[in-house]
């Protein structure tokens, strides 16, 4: 009898004459030696085909549906009843049973959502399914969010608060944690809530939840700025090279991360010739006029710039 771990190997050969010639049992889940009859393991779990198939294409033989996802209100693991009025061989439903397959499917969507907590759950979704979507992030994020929502509605933090306010904190909870270069403006500029609003219940998850997010970095916001101002690759190099200079002078600490990176690339096209106003990086990179300049004037002293 081989071991567990050997049972999880891929058995290619017998262990005693060494031939390949093995038989695999599905019905009993056990591989056997063709010439001498060895039980070479046993309880083997049938990673094929089903034999049945219930969709519309009778060669689609899957062994499972979709994997259970957070980011929907019941990890998609309920029933749903289609819209195809037809039956398993392809005819038309009557009159009849039309009707009462509405009656079913209106009482489904009634019973997947009864309690409190799946409507507020189904919500929730429906919002950060929106806000990913308005700020294209990749699914996993939506994820990450939906588990930090979930803690938070296990832990009544939801209650008495807004869904949607809630929903986009824990979308910006991700994005930090996750350095994706999304601020927290952008996310209140799509979202129903107020960026005030939108801050508080940031910092109420953060606390109640004991979470830590990592220190912001400019070098992130660099490319998204340059891109939106259509600037050369020459003025990306330039403004890193001055923001990895003022990480390491230490310049950079508790300076917001997108008006020091909309800085550093404006000293970089002063630097290369290229010419790009304060006001026209300042409206890309979604902060004021003043910051800019008072971020300029701080890196051309703290670094010794010539210009």
């Amino acid at each position: 009898m081989i071991s567990p771990k050997e049972r999880l190997m891929k058995i290619t050969n017998c262990p005693e004459c060494g031939d390949d010639n093995l038989i695999e049992d599905f019905d009993l889940g056990e591989i056997i030696c063709h010439d001498r009859g060895l039980v070479i393991s046993e309880n083997m779990m049938n990673r094929g085909p089903e034999w049945r198939a219930f969709t519309k294409k009778g060669d689609e033989r899957g062994r499972v549906g979709m994997p259970a996802s957070f980011s929907t209100h019941d990890k998609g693991l309920s029933t749903v009843i289609e819209r195809v009025n037809r039956d398993a061989y392809g005819s038309k439903l009557s009159l009849d049973r039309r009707l009462e397959m509405l009656r079913l499917r209106r009482w489904q969507i009634r019973t997947c959502i009864h309690s409190s907590i799946d409507r507020n759950l189904a919500q929730a979704m429906a919002e950060l399914d929106r806000l990913t979507d308005k700020i294209h992030t990749p699914s996993p994020t939506k994820e990450r969010a939906a588990v930090i929502y979930r803690k938070a509605l296990d832990k009544g933090l939801v209650r008495g608060r807004s869904i949607a306010g809630i929903s986009a904190a824990c979308l910006y909870i991700v994005c930090r944690s996750s350095e994706i270069p999304r601020t927290l403006k952008e996310i209140a500029a799509i979202s129903r809530v107020r960026k005030k609003d939108v801050a508080r219940f940031y910092r109420l998850l953060l606390r109640e939840l004991n979470l830590k997010m990592p220190v912001e970095d400019p070098i992130k916001y660099v490319s998204k700025i340059a891109s939106r101002v259509d600037t050369s690759m020459q003025i990306q190099r330039t403004s890193l090279e001055i923001l990895r200079e003022a990480k390491r002078r230490r310049i950079a600490v508790s300076k917001n991360p997108m008006g020091l990176a909309s800085a550093a690339l404006y000293v970089a096209c002063v630097l290369e010739g290229e010419k790009k106003t304060q006001k026209e990086i300042a409206e890309v990179a979604n902060v004021t006029e003043v910051t800019v300049r008072n971020r300029y004037k701080h890196l051309k002293e703290s670094l010794g710039l010539d210009i």
